[in-house]
């Protein structure tokens, strides 16, 4: 098992900065200094190691984002620290790993589309509701709708077309929608919050 999770952490790792499609199966022998025929001991094929990788970054995804949620003072203050976790999870990411996954890896892309629109879609829900009740959100807005839209520009930047990866950065991309999209729902109250949020992060950088 040790040596199944080193293969799958070097694979997230080159995946991660090259892309899934320019990395081969030889390419990780070679980088771990081991015989393909390992890795074909735990990992059949590249897709079951792709999916391998997909699952515990989806892992490690919930973990934070529930943790976020359960420390977080407020909901402008889940959100900040959303932003955080995406400067972490985005940086030096290749902009063709959604893609990769989509066209070549089709099971493990199917992976994504169910975290997508259930845990994500929950999250960002609850998010929505808790500030509404914090009077940090404007109390009339739909938060269906909104849950939707969010969720829609969360994956809007792997979009090649909309945001091509030679013109934008994808962390900026995430971080800037995410602002706006906050500043968008949020009451005076909240305004004044994010302010503050904004000041405290200027400062600690």
């Amino acid at each position: 098992m040790e040596t199944a999770i080193r293969i799958r952490e070097k694979a997230e790792e080159l995946f991660w900065l090259y892309g899934i499609r320019s990395i081969t199966m030889d390419e990780i022998s070679s980088q771990m200094g081991i015989s393909k025929k390992t890795i074909y001991l735990h990992y059949k094929d590249k897709d079951e190691l792709v999916s391998a990788v997909t699952e515990e970054k989806i892992r490690f995804s919930q973990a934070q984002c529930k943790k976020d949620a359960s420390e977080a003072a407020n909901a402008i203050d889940e959100i900040f620290r959303s932003i955080e976790f995406i400067g972490v999870m985005f940086r030096n990411m290749s902009p063709s790993i959604v893609f990769d996954l989509k066209k070549f890896h089709p099971k493990a892309f199917q992976k994504v589309v169910d975290y997508k629109y259930r845990f994500l879609m929950e999250m960002v829900r609850k998010n929505i509701e808790r500030g509404i009740r914090e009077e940090l959100y404007h109390p009339e807005i739909n938060s269906e709708v909104l849950t939707r839209f969010r969720l829609e520009n969360m994956f809007l930047a792997f979009n090649p077309e909309v945001f091509p990866p030679s013109k934008f950065n994808i962390l900026s991309v995430q971080t800037e929608m995410l602002e706006h999209f906050l500043y968008g729902v949020a009451s005076l109250k909240g305004h004044k919050l994010i302010l503050k949020y904004k000041n405290q992060r200027i400062n600690q950088s």
